[in-house]
């Protein structure tokens, strides 16, 4: 049953790992699809590939999240292309665990995660709330499961601030937009996509991520 059919939703950082999965089950369910990413962008041209070749409507868009002005540009495209808004994702996060981020400074670590897991999920949930106050809508946020309880080490530290805030955040929304636009958080642990693989080659999980 397309339980959603009819229904408009965003993803952001929606090329792979838990954004693809979430994009894939929208449009499995009938929504109509725009999946966000930045650095992932043949991942997310493929991922726009195989939805459409399913029949369903599917947009992709390549953006940098990383100030405040680059997410509102976003934000009023990703708005134009679909012309409506029923569903709001937001799942863009910085890899700061491998790769180049993995090379950053302490401090560079929490900028960037700072930028994009925490303001821009402000900004754009903030601006999906808006523009969903009258009709409603639901708007969808990305915690951590440790955030509420720690976790040693640099990484710990820096998810657990930047996450802490963004389910803080969500509960304050959820307040503001009340009763027309549902706002939640997930707060997902390790999970076992190609990132999380990677990850693991990284840091050394806690005994209640195994």
């Amino acid at each position: 049953m397309s339980t959603l059919s009819g229904q408009t939703a965003f993803v952001t950082g929606g090329g792979t790992g838990i954004g693809r999965a979430i994009a894939l089950e929208l449009s499995a369910a009938g929504a109509e699809v725009l999946i966000h990413a930045n650095r992932s962008v043949t991942e997310g041209e493929k991922l726009r590939e195989e939805i459409t070749a399913r029949g369903a409507r599917c947009e992709f868009i390549q953006a940098d999240l990383g100030t405040g002005e680059a997410a509102t540009a976003f934000f009023e495209r990703a708005l134009d292309t679909l012309g409506n808004l029923d569903i709001w994702i937001n799942n863009a996060g910085v890899d700061i665990l491998t790769g180049e981020g993995a090379e950053l400074s302490y401090e560079e670590k929490l900028e960037a995660l700072i930028a994009v897991d925490l303001r821009a999920s402000i900004l754009l949930a903030r601006k999906a709330g808006s523009a969903m106050k009258e009709q409603g809508g639901v708007i969808l946020n990305m915690g951590w499961d440790q955030a509420a309880v720690g976790m040693e080490g640099e990484s710990g530290e820096l998810f657990g601030a930047i996450k802490g805030a963004v389910m803080a955040f969500t509960r304050s929304l959820a307040l503001s937009l009340a009763p027309k636009v549902r706002v939640n958080c997930l707060a997902p642990g390790w999970i076992r996509t190609a990132w999380g693989e990677d990850c693991l080659l990284y840091t050394s999980p806690s005994p209640r991520d195994q």
